[in-house]
């Protein structure tokens, strides 16, 4: 997420806990290097057993942001994901690095990326892998934005109506008419 965007953010009177990936070189060096060398201000490390995972979660805080571009408007934490673990009985081990305006404890953006990860899983993944999004050929004017929306309609329909799985309630659904205009009624 470009700086533009955090000042953004910051003049709307909001705050931001953000991602910083690769193209973010500079600063996702500069996060490294401080978890690697200092003291963090606050650390907290959870394990979760989940069907075929198994996940150790290290969440470290430093608030230290001596050093960083001055651009990056509002920046307070520096913050420092490490997940280690097996899915499907083979080993990972990814770190992810987040930039936020806030200052909290590590349980508190804990809490608040796993919350995040919850909407991409219960949004984004379905939209992508159940509807398909990301294969659609369609491409030219406002008709991505138009289709995506239909698709989140579509899925909050099938959530209201009681349908946790949605690719079960696809099947369920498909070919039947009378069950499809009965969720809208």
């Amino acid at each position: 997420m470009p700086k533009k965007t955090c000042k953004i953010i910051i003049e709307g009177g909001n705050d931001y806990v953000i991602a910083v990936k690769d193209n973010q070189p500079k600063l996702h060096r500069h996060i490294q290097n401080i978890a690697a060398t200092r003291k963090p201000t606050s650390r907290i490390i959870e394990t979760e057993k989940t069907r075929d995972r198994l996940t150790t979660r290290t969440v470290e805080v430093f608030h230290d942001v001596n050093g960083i571009d001055p651009e990056w408007t509002g920046i307070q934490s520096l913050i420092r994901v490490e997940r280690i673990g097996t899915r499907k009985g083979k080993k990972y081990h990814e770190i992810v690095c987040y930039i936020s305006s806030l200052i909290c404890s590590a349980k508190e953006f804990a809490l608040g990326i796993r919350g995040h990860w919850g909407i991409e899983n219960c949004l984004h993944w379905v939209k992508d892998v159940v509807f398909k999004e990301d294969n659609s050929t369609i491409r030219m004017g406002n008709a991505p934005a138009n289709l995506s929306i239909l698709r989140a309609i579509a899925l909050n329909i099938l959530r209201r109506n009681g349908h946790i799985s949605i690719t079960i309630a696809q099947r369920f659904l498909s070919h039947d008419i009378d069950k499809l205009l009965a969720l809208v009624e």
